[in-house]
């Protein structure tokens, strides 16, 4: 069926969509147009002026002392430590030290029975006081030649050997007496009163805490510029804020070919904060520079095969290659690439590229003219700066 009009409606919404499009299309050159020439103008230099610079902090070298040190962990290790074992066996009659009792060498710490030793001993004296009445009687038949030679000698070796064996339950007698071999503090009791101790069982442990030693592996590039003597600093987590001062005691002549490190051993003594088996932080320090060119740490930029800063000369960023020296805490020494005074960047670096136009955002302000009229011109200046 036809219907009127219908047909006619066609090229009129055809042609406003058409004229829609091209006044779209018309609207947004400009703009583009525009971005296209801020581009170019930014690609091939001009206005530069107009280039925002980058904002950085930055901070000055400067000449102060610097110390060259190795720094690692290690755990602290009693330099004396015994482990008291029974020398004999029996049961435990007495236990007269605790855990955390300070000993001295030679001090009794616990006792076994005695009984049974003290009566093996005096049936080893019975036994020898026989044998020296026979051996004083075979004496005087020798010497009238009542008693041949070889029967005499018989009864001065049983003689000789019963001796020894009178001393050897004295002896036995004596390891029921358990005493400390070294002087310091019990620091593990193994054993309780009564117990069957067999012989050869651990009884205590007792450490020296007032001589503390820590093992460092150190690297072998660094083998000669540690050596006994030299002075170094512990921190540990249980003592905060404090540093403990040690000495180096012996370094390890030889190269664990496996590890490629040597074994540098320090001394801590008399630091009553300190206790065997902490974990510690040891600082050595080799050698010191009174008069040395640094710089933050931070500023340095490692990568490329060189060590290299920023450096703010003429308002831009110049990358320049350095040659470091020793490194202490935060300050790092400059043997060349840079002068005393000259500013680098410490922050801000990482976007940061060649001949980029800087602006130090750390640096203190200076006013050049703080006088009414001069601010009011600096408004001014600034509105206008603004409105334009």
């Amino acid at each position: 069926m036809f219907r009127p009009g219908h047909s006619q409606m066609r090229p009129t919404l055809l042609a406003a969509s058409l004229a829609l499009l091209l006044t779209a299309c018309g609207g947004g050159s400009a703009p583009d147009t525009a971005a296209e020439s801020a581009t170019a103008t930014a690609e091939t230099g001009k206005d530069a002026k107009d280039v925002k610079p980058v904002a950085v902090e930055a901070a000055a070298a400067g000449r102060r002392g610097i110390s060259a040190s190795y720094a690692g962990t290690a755990s602290l290790v009693p330099v004396e430590e015994a482990m008291v074992v029974a020398k004999t066996s029996g049961v435990l009659d007495q236990l007269l030290a605790e855990e955390g009792d300070q000993v001295v060498a030679g001090q009794l710490l616990a006792r076994l029975d005695p009984d049974r030793k003290g009566l093996a001993l005096a049936q080893q004296r019975a036994t020898l006081k026989k044998l020296e009445s026979e051996f004083a009687r075979s004496s005087e038949l020798y010497e009238r030649q009542l008693v041949s030679a070889d029967a005499h000698e018989k009864i001065r070796s049983e003689l000789d050997i019963q001796r020894a064996a009178v001393d050897i339950a004295e002896l036995e007698l004596s390891y029921t007496r358990i005493l400390a071999p070294i002087s310091g503090v019990v620091a593990e009791r193994m054993v309780k009163q009564g117990n069957l101790i067999q012989a050869n069982g651990s009884l205590f442990r007792i450490v020296d805490g007032s001589r503390l030693e820590a093992v460092l592996n150190v690297p072998e590039r660094d083998l000669a510029k540690l050596a006994a003597g030299l002075p170094v600093a512990l921190a540990v987590d249980a003592v905060p804020g404090r540093r403990f001062p040690g000495r180096i005691d012996r370094v390890s002549p030889v190269v664990d070919a496996g590890s490629g490190t040597f074994r540098v051993v320090a001394r801590f003594e008399d630091q009553p904060e300190l206790r065997a088996g902490m974990f510690g932080r040891i600082e050595v320090e080799y050698d010191q520079r009174a008069d040395a060119l640094t710089i933050p740490r931070e500023a340095l930029i490692e990568g490329e095969g060189e060590t290299a800063v920023f450096a703010i000369r003429d308002g831009k960023a110049a990358r320049v290659a350095v040659e470091v020296g020793y490194l202490d805490g935060g300050l790092a020494e400059i043997r060349s690439g840079l002068v005393d005074g000259e500013q680098v960047v410490t922050v801000g670096k990482a976007t940061l590229r060649d001949g980029a136009t800087v602006e130090i955002v750390n640096a203190p302000a200076v006013a050049e003219d703080e006088s009414p009229e001069g601010v009011e011109a600096g408004l001014t200046g600034g509105a206008q700066a603004a409105a334009q």
